[in-house]
């Protein structure tokens, strides 16, 4: 049977001809512990506004029985169940199989390999409610949804309404009845179930639960207190400037196995489990964490409460959500330098991606559902984010907020687009956002802002990816070097309105463009100050400054401006003096990154690894810094150091014996034994990415099978296990593994959205690769599926950019 996607024409016609009153949704998972079959009735109450006229339901579910008012229909064509001779009133009932629930989108069975107890969760977005049961899957047919669930009788069974009415059904399960929800679209729903280890506690006036797999209860016990924390002050920040507090008192978050990302589904939302770290978390990823908990807090109201009517406003849901996450953690959290951590990690890759083939504007048309799966990236989320600061910088961010609650007031429940919400904001604003809203949010790229320095001063000249620049406000700051450190001793506000604005500016050591990072656009420096720039970068004395340095020097390094070993010389110079623990870690990674990926200078990752040694005395900072070592040692020797060094934190242990294996040691014997005594329930991945990192064509070959072939590693994993498989210095045994990937691309998109986007991305070579295969990948994805084209041909883009640096 085919598979239609859903366009944006035959979505409006069918929410023109029909409102949906309800779902009553019954589910039976009691064949699950032994088997892997759901069984779904799905009845839905809908009226038609024209009686005589013809629609269709979606469903690619098997189907058992389906009836419409008493009728029985036809089998499904292409995933539609045709619904012909509409009455006013109508009640539709399908029931649905899935035999196995262990492969396919919408919902996944998993077991877990430390004690063999099985979980069951559910994922619809954009359009895989469809997967599991009949619906009319489309954001602007929102509806209550009413279920009722009948699962094992050890079994926590949660959804995205209140408390269940829990009944037993024989001896061995339980029907668990929940209240129907509020008016919500079919992607924002969720089943999760399973023998689930689970905490509660009152927050913000709300009823908060965490949930995770009882093997990893050690784990969420000592991660609970700040995650209970943080949702409380997300509830009461969002309260306060949403103007409207989330409407349902209870809120739980589950950490389910096997899932990939996060899912901001209402009052339930869906993490992969990933995120409760074996090891005792860094300052920077519980920064990274605290912006994703807030991120998917925010959608209650972005999203959930107000939906878009259509997948071209996905920013809506995606940028608000990240922009909000910032705004929330630097103002409500001890995160206080989130925007700066923005900065350092997805804003810049934003810029790359913003520059390259896959950019788009963040509101674009979007055909039909398949083609919106291609705008999950870096372009709706960190630059959309970005650019709604600008936004609030823009308009103040007392307007901006008034704006929001009256956003908020008038839609709440519905559907809104673009045009709603730069209304409510215009309306508190003196400023006219029809042109900001085409520049910023209808034309794609990157803007260039460059500081020019002559006889009659200063001009910052700004130049749009059309030529005219968006209209923007900014700063650029004047730093003297005041002993070691430079001082700022002029911060200028400018306002762009055409290509050249003059600026009053002192004499000064350094001038940063974009000063405070208010907006988004690449920087330069002036051409008089370019060393100073890249040799000071440290002696800025504010995170944010510095990382606006960094940003810089990035940007020069993917535009071929600047080779990599300048780059490294700037990220290194901040590392030596920063003090935001939040930040160190991500700088750090690209200065691993830019060494080993972006140059052919061995010598380059020894300066990375340095650095790393002359941190490790800071007890703040020892395991990052570790951490780094372990991807920069140099020989045998140094390994050895960093073991024991590592001690008995085993996360750095299994980091070690990677490191082993890239520079050819024999770590077979070592991985067992550490594979014996680790109790995370997903070691055996550590121990495959060890496997890949080892310059040995048959073990290359054993980790393909596992990842590619068998694709046994959960997605949220295959990051770990493929950085080290692309290993610097084994070009000649990656070689058949870049023409394997060639092979692969055709059918990347068969298992669906999130399997699309991993395999086209993380597959690609890094190593082993020259532009010839570059251009074959992108040869082969001219009429694939959008989330493939957009996933192979930004890989190809950033491996194009890396090879260039190579060569420079």
């Amino acid at each position: 049977m085919g598979v239609r996607s859903l366009t944006q024409v035959e979505a409006a016609e069918r929410a023109r001809l029909v409102e949906v009153r309800r779902y009553d949704i019954a589910v039976d998972l009691t064949d699950l512990p032994a088997g892997s079959r759901v069984v779904c009735t799905s009845t839905i109450a809908f009226t038609c506004r024209e009686p005589g006229a013809a629609t269709f339901a979606d469903c690619v579910a098997e189907i058992e029985s389906a009836t419409l008012n008493g009728v029985a229909l036809p089998p499904p064509v292409d995933g539609r169940i045709a619904l012909p001779d509409l009455a006013a009133e109508n009640v539709l009932t399908v029931v649905t199989v899935r035999a196995d629930s262990t492969q396919g989108e919408g919902l996944h069975k998993a077991v877990d390999p430390a004690d063999g107890e099985v979980y069951l969760w559910t994922d619809f977005q954009p359009d895989n409610a469809r997967s599991v049961w009949a619906c009319f899957d489309q954001p602007d047919l929102k509806a209550p949804h009413a279920f009722t669930v009948t699962a094992p009788a050890h079994w926590i069974v949660l959804t995205s309404s209140g408390d269940p009415e829990i009944e037993s059904v024989g001896s061995s399960a339980r029907r668990w009845t929940f209240p129907p929800t509020s008016p919500l679209s079919t992607y924002n729903l969720v089943i999760n179930a399973g023998p689930y280890y689970e905490l509660r506690r009152e927050g913000a006036g709300h009823d908060l639960g965490l949930f995770a797999r009882r093997s990893l209860a050690p784990i969420l016990d000592r991660d609970a207190d700040e995650l209970f924390r943080l949702t409380t002050q997300g509830f009461e920040f969002f309260t306060e400037k949403f103007g409207m507090p989330f409407p349902q008192r209870k809120y739980d978050q589950v950490f389910a196995p096997e899932f990939a990302g996060a899912m901001e589904n209402y009052g339930c939302v869906t993490w992969m489990d990933w995120f409760l770290r074996r090891s005792t978390p860094t300052r920077a990823e519980w920064d990274l964490f605290a912006r994703y908990l807030l991120h998917e807090l925010a959608h209650m109201w972005f999203g959930n409460i107000v939906t878009m009517r259509w997948w071209d406003d996905l920013w809506l849901n995606e940028a608000f959500a990240e922009f909000a996450s910032n705004w929330a953690a630097v103002s409500a959290t001890s995160y206080s330098d989130a925007w700066a951590a923005h900065l350092a990690g997805e804003k810049l890759k934003a810029y790359l991606v913003d520059q390259g083939p896959t950019t788009h504007p963040i509101r674009q048309p979007v055909r039909d559902v398949a083609a919106a799966a291609a705008t999950f990236d870096a372009i709706t989320y960190p630059k959309g984010a970005s650019v709604l600061q600008q936004l609030m910088t823009y308009v103040g961010e007392a307007q901006f907020s008034t704006g929001l609650t009256k956003y908020f007031a008038k839609h709440a429940w519905g559907n809104a687009t673009l045009e709603d919400l730069v209304a409510a904001i215009a309306e508190e604003s003196d400023r006219d956002l029809e042109s900001w809203h085409v520049g910023w949010l209808d034309i794609a790229g990157t803007d260039r802002l460059t500081l020019e320095q002559d006889e009659d001063g200063f001009t910052l000249v700004a130049q749009g990816p059309n030529g005219e620049p968006r209209p923007q406000v900014l700063a650029v700051g004047a730093y003297q070097r005041n002993r070691r450190q430079l001082e700022r001793i002029a911060r200028v506000l400018v306002e762009v309105a055409g290509e050249r604005t003059p600026l009053e500016l002192p004499p000064a050591d350094l001038y940063l463009v974009n000063d405070d990072d208010l907006t988004f656009a690449s920087t330069r420096p002036d051409a008089q100050s370019r060393e100073a720039f890249f040799g000071n970068a440290g002696g800025l004395p504010t995170p944010i400054s510095r990382a606006v340095a960094i940003a810089t020097a990035w940007d020069m390094l993917i535009t071929g401006e600047a080779p990599a070993g300048e780059v490294v010389r700037c990220l290194t110079g901040v590392l030596a003096v920063e003090t935001s623990e939040s930040l160190i870690e991500p700088h750090l990674n690209r200065a691993v990154d830019v060494a080993l990926l972006w140059s052919s200078e061995t010598e380059l990752a020894a300066t990375v690894a340095a650095a790393c040694r002359s941190l490790v005395g800071d007890a703040r900072l020892r395991k990052v810094a570790l951490r780094g070592f372990a991807r920069t040692a140099a020989d045998l020797d140094a390994v050895g150091w960093l073991q024991t060094e590592a001690g008995d934190d085993v996360d750095l242990q299994w980091r070690a014996l990677v490191r082993e294996a890239q520079l050819g040691g024999d770590t077979a014997a070592e991985a067992e034994a550490l594979l014996a005594r680790d109790p995370d329930p997903e070691a055996w991945i550590s121990r495959l990415t060890v496997r890949a990192a080892t310059p040995d064509a048959a073990e290359k070959q054993a980790v393909w099978q596992r990842v590619v072939v068998d694709q046994a590693v959960p997605l949220g994993m295959v990051h770990q296990v493929m950085a080290a498989f692309w290993s610097a210095g084994q070009d000649e045994l990656l070689r058949p593994f870049a023409a394997a990937y060639l092979e692969l691309v055709p059918t990347v998109a068969e298992g669906g959205m999130m399997a699309a986007m991993t395999y086209s991305k993380l597959l690609f070579p890094l190593f082993g690769v020259d532009e010839t295969v570059v251009e074959k990948a992108k040869a082969l994805v001219g009429d694939a599926e959008p989330v493939v084209r957009a996933g192979v041909l930004e890989r190809a883009d950033l491996v194009t950019r890396m090879l260039r640096a190579r060569r420079a």
